[in-house]
């Protein structure tokens, strides 16, 4: 929508999502010359001015304010091509300047000195029909079941998922187009979620930070290099999930940080204002806002066929009181604290994308209780398709180092999680927010000696993979590297070198491949028809069993001891129907665990152990759902 009396319009309105084609740098080509036009939404500057490599960065060259409501105009005619070319915006207000990126700029210099950098379409040529229609088919939300398809998430960090040795320097998107589509294959991974791409000034936010939302970090390569490297994830069958911050943005002084002079994209007011990230929040009650950041969403979605947005830091944005103490914070009129503004505005943007790509997952990174998040817009929830499960997940970390004489007071870790495992559509992470500041590794956290934490770590990737919720696995987590995840340096692949960490990913993948080929495991994962326990409250054995379903009936059984030592279990099958399909590697032949007792039949678990077993039941049927309404 860049129709010069509509667009700006509609943007002022909060309903332009198309709002990169009006604002920003537009080219067009008249008699033979460049025609870039450049339009910024400044409202309370005084001036605005361009300054660049073309015209010069001390020959400011001046704006006209266009719209009542701030949007301010500059055209500049070359003889030539200006790709490439650095510019920033000057904006002056009470006899003082500022010198902006733009907004909108495709691409950014940001990690240098922020400047935009000129940008054209490229008429990138995909090849992933193929992936698009299966994206179609598998991404569906039926009244038998909803999403019932396995999604298997590999969570990484481009920064530090690998880099060159010797100087230690980044691998460009290109070069990791080369190497991951056919790891994330081989591993058996649907998915690989990227923690922000956009463009951040500091290193050390890990890209949650954002001042260039529209421009895919230049650290690693321009905007064409990155659609290669989804374009090659695709081909392989691999989707793409990426990590989007609306919540809050850095005071970077090019940024967006008081952009014209005075809080603008942020709120006004103190008590909303600064988060204790030391950034500032959006205003997410502004119509100007909701254009810049859904049409952000939407831009991914569009030009780089993103396949899902995970939305970080869901809770700060609906509560007004989020990590703020008393007397720092004003209530609604009625004394709640949801920030009502923040819910519509989510509830617009899961409407917004699902109206165009229903077939696209939004997923929210969510850490309170807050009922509906997975619900529809339609019944007053906020309309994502996922939402992480960080309660399950430090649950479970605390269960894991604990002693396993003391895990019986702990149990609930493994039980009470089912309690509301289908109240919301859930993933569960085993994310970087838990391997980093001190809080050890994934295998690390296992208590016990080193040879059984391996063991441990092999259990609880069983429970994670056979519970009810689909799956996320942060890097490196797949061969147990023991150090801490470091955004400086890459994981230590050298680690492979020894038979541990080799065999531990082998299981990983195995049991990866054992996942994606049992629908009993993914079919009916957000309905309890797909789940029954066998034994819930087993806390003096650190043990669980239960079943898995599938839509035909299809049971899987079970079984992991958590405990240090042997654990005998009887299971109310007979053995002729048990068949044994996967374990934790543990276990002695068939004949040597497994002996029958009348109808039943007796399992001798090994310390830290898992196993899954088949059962044939007949077919399932699953009452529809009413819709859940939210009070």
């Amino acid at each position: 929508m860049n129709n010069s009396d509509l667009a700006p319009y509609f943007f002022h309105q909060g309903t332009n999502f198309e709002a990169y084609k009006y604002l920003g740098c537009t080219l067009k080509t008249e008699n033979g010359k460049f025609v870039y036009t450049f339009r910024v939404w400044a409202p309370n500057a005084d001036a605005v001015a361009l300054i660049s490599d073309f015209c010069g960065w001390n020959s400011p060259q001046y704006f006209s304010r266009i719209t009542e409501r701030g949007v301010w105009e500059f055209s500049y005619t070359s003889t030539h091509s200006l790709e490439g070319g650095a510019y920033k915006y000057r904006i002056f207000k009470n006899g003082k300047a500022f010198d902006k990126g733009d907004p909108y700029a495709r691409y950014s210099r940001g990690r240098d000195d922020g400047a935009s950098i000129i940008f054209a379409e490229d008429g990138f040529e995909w090849g992933d029909r193929h992936w698009l229609s299966h994206r179609q088919r598998t991404v569906i939300r039926t009244d038998s079941a909803f999403i019932p398809s396995p999604i298997n998430i590999y969570e990484m960090h481009i920064g530090s998922f690998m880099r060159h040795e010797g100087d230690n320097s980044y691998i460009s998107y290109r070069e990791l187009a080369d190497i991951l589509p056919s790891y994330l294959k081989q591993m058996g991974y649907t998915h690989v979620e990227f923690m922000p791409i956009h463009e951040y000034p500091y290193d050390g936010s890990w890209g949650y930070q954002v001042c260039a939302f529209y421009a895919p970090s230049s650290r690693f390569g321009n905007p064409t290099d990155f659609k290669y490297l989804v374009n090659a994830l695709h081909t392989a069958g691999i989707g793409v999930i990426i990590d989007w911050v609306p919540a809050h943005f850095p005071k970077d002084s090019w940024g967006l940080y008081e952009f014209d002079g005075v809080p603008l994209y942020e709120y006004q007011g103190k008590d909303r204002q600064e988060s204790s990230w030391e950034t500032r929040y959006f205003d997410l009650g502004r119509e100007e806002i909701q254009s810049f950041l859904i049409s952000n969403a939407l831009y991914f979605l569009r030009e780089f066929h993103i396949d899902g947005l995970r939305v970080d830091a869901v809770a700060s944005m609906l509560y007004l009181d989020f990590d703020r103490r008393p007397g720092e914070w004003i209530p609604n009129s009625d004394g709640t604290n949801e920030n009502r503004e923040a819910a519509a505005f989510l509830r617009k943007l899961n409407s917004a994308i699902h109206g165009e790509f229903p077939d696209v997952l939004t997923v929210a990174e969510e850490s309170t209780a807050h009922g509906g998040v997975t619900s529809p817009v339609d019944a007053g929830g906020f309309g994502f398709d996922l939402k992480w499960n960080m309660g399950w997940a430090n649950d479970f970390y605390d269960y894991v180092a604990t002693d396993p004489i003391f895990r019986r007071y702990k149990h609930k870790a493994l039980n009470f999680p089912i309690m509301y495992a289908f109240t919301e559509n859930y993933i569960l992470p085993i994310s970087h927010d838990e391997v980093v500041h001190g809080k050890k590794s994934f295998i690390d956290k296992m208590f016990g000696e080193y040879e059984d934490k391996f063991r441990e770590a092999r259990a609880s990737l069983m429970l994670q993979m056979t519970y009810p919720g689909k799956k996320l696995l942060f890097m490196g987590t797949e061969y147990a590297q023991f150090r801490e995840w470091d955004y400086e340096n890459s994981l230590e692949w050298f680690m492979l070198d020894y038979a541990n960490h080799r065999t531990f990913r082998e299981y990983t993948a195995s049991l990866n491949s054992f996942y994606l080929s049992r629908s009993e495991l993914w079919e009916i994962d957000f309905d309890e028809a797909g789940f029954e326990w066998i034994y819930p409250d087993e806390a003096d054995k650190n043990l669980v069993a239960y079943k898995r379903k599938n839509l035909d009936g299809d049971e899987l059984i079970v079984v992991i001891n958590f405990s240090g030592a042997p654990q005998e279990v009887r299971l109310p099958v007979k053995m002729q129907k048990l068949k044994r399909l996967f374990d934790t590697g543990d276990f002695p032949p068939e004949g040597e665990f497994i002996f029958p007792d009348s109808s039943e039949c007796k399992l001798l678990m090994p310390r830290y152990s898992g196993i899954v077993l088949q059962e044939n039941k007949t077919k399932i049927k699953i009452k529809h759902k009413e819709k859940r309404h939210v009070l």
